[in-house]
Parts: C-alpha cells; sequence; structure tokens
C-alpha cells in the first residue's frame, strides 16, 4: 500500500495542484489530507474545491478552526492578532457557508492498520490539540508525551510545524510531512510525505515539488491580500511570517 499525507495548503492552490500531479505520477493508492486548507494564501475557494473532489480522508487543523471563527488572544502574539484575523476576515469572505461547514465538521484524528505489526496514527499537530508547537529537536520524552501517546502505534504522522523530518525513537517512526503551501525550512518547495506499507514493513520519503511561486505572488497582489509583504516573503523564502520583521500594511 502506498500512502501520501499532504498538509498545511493555506490556500495555495497552485501548489497543491503541483502536489497532486506529483501524487498522481507516484500512483499513491490513498490520499490523506492533515488539515490547514485555506487560511493565509490566494485561493482559499479554489482551495477547498480541490479537496473536496479528491477521494481522500481529510483532519482538522487549527487554521480551519481559524477560518471559521477567528484567531483568538493567546493562540499567536498580540502583536500580530489584528493582522491575522484581518487575513482570516479575507479568507472567509471568499467562502460560503458550505465550505465553512465543511471545515468545522472535519474529524481531528486518522488510523489505520497497515497490517496486523504496524499501525498508524495521524493528526494536525497533536492528538488532543491543534495548536501545539513539537519541533524537529525536541527531546525524545517530549515526543513520547505530545506525540506518541498510542503504545500500539508504530508510525506517527503529523504536520502543523511546516518542518518536515523523519525520526526514529523506541522502534517506531516520527513523521512531519511539512507544508504544501507555505514551507518554513529555507526550501521553497511544496512538501508531502509518502507511507509505503507491506506485510511487516514499512518506508517513508519526504517529497519536494517546485511550482510557480511568482504566480502565486501575483495572485496575493491582485487579489488585494493583507498582509501582502510579509506573505509573499514567506512564499518565496520558505520562512516562518513570525521570523519576520513585521510591517504595518495599509491595504
Amino acid at each position: 500500500m502506498r500512502l501520501a499525507f499532504l498538509s498545511d495548503i493555506h490556500g495555495n492552490a497552485v501548489a497543491l495542484e503541483a502536489v497532486l500531479a506529483d501524487i498522481a505520477a507516484k500512483k499513491a493508492d490513498k490520499l490523506i489530507v492533515l488539515g490547514d486548507i485555506a487560511y493565509r494564501g490566494p485561493e482559499p475557494k479554489r482551495a477547498v474545491e480541490l479537496v473536496r473532489r479528491l477521494n481522500a480522508d481529510v483532519v482538522k487543523g487549527n487554521a480551519d478552526v481559524w477560518t471559521v471563527r477567528g484567531v483568538q488572544q493567546g493562540e499567536v502574539p498580540d502583536s500580530m492578532l489584528e493582522m491575522m484575523n484581518r487575513e482570516r476576515e479575507w479568507t472567509a469572505d471568499r467562502l460560503d457557508h458550505d465550505d465553512l461547514a465543511y471545515l468545522s465538521g472535519l474529524p481531528t484524528e486518522w488510523e489505520l492498520e497497515l497490517s496486523d505489526s504496524i499501525k498508524l496514527h495521524a493528526f494536525h499537530a497533536t492528538p488532543d490539540n491543534l495548536f501545539d508547537v513539537v519541533l524537529p529537536d525536541v527531546a525524545p520524552d517530549l515526543l513520547r508525551q505530545k506525540l506518541m501517546q498510542r503504545p500500539d502505534v508504530s508510525l506517527y504522522v503529523y504536520a502543523h510545524i511546516h518542518l518536515p523530518y523523519v525520526r526514529y525513537i523506541d522502534g517506531k517512526c516520527v513523521v512531519n510531512i511539512g507544508s504544501v503551501g507555505l514551507p518554513f525550512d529555507g526550501m521553497a518547495k511544496a512538501s508531502y510525505a509518502i507511507v509505503e506499507a507491506e506485510g511487516d514493513r514499512f518506508s517513508v520519503t519526504i517529497e519536494r515539488v517546485p511550482y510557480d511561486i511568482e504566480r502565486v505572488v501575483a495572485q496575493f497582489e491582485e487579489g488585494g491580500y493583507p498582509n501582502l509583504d510579509t506573505m509573499t516573503r514567506v512564499i518565496r523564502q520558505a520562512v516562518s511570517p513570525f521570523a519576520l520583521p513585521q510591517k504595518t500594511d495599509k491595504r
């Protein structure tokens, strides 16, 4: 069985189409989307439509929650709260009630028994919190506490941090699949993961896919996107907006 895991599209439908074409070429048997579909990109509506047309299992991310109800104090730095809610309003204005109901109703976990000896558990950030940040270099005890909560599972797959990696602990595998639409690791290419399983064996690969970055920048500009300067730098440089100096954007 060949599984494709993708996440954190963030309204970047151009990157999503490139990833879906790559997945089709690799002939994946199943697609799983780990949330953050629409918010913070130039094409939220088309991103939702593309995901909904897939024969895929989809779980909820924190940005899907934000799209539905806004960003609340304490969830982001206070200095970014007003701007991020302006971005949320811009996003929600381009979606309809059915889109918002779809995002609101998504489940928060996905699991699969790959074989008698291999079980897989997937979620957006952690199994019990959509907002927790678990970085690649945290201590093993924190990985066990935050991500590896199911002792019967061999393979844990998550997203949220936009930093892809594969790590082995206690004979088990932890995978972050990175981001389709907003990678933060300095490589300006969409990221997703392929998991292949046969019998009692499995393998994991992180795939990187180029896409037309300048087309996405133009979409931001043409759509009058709030926080335009920051988001175009994020797209071009593949860095977190939290790592960039914030500028006042009057758009």
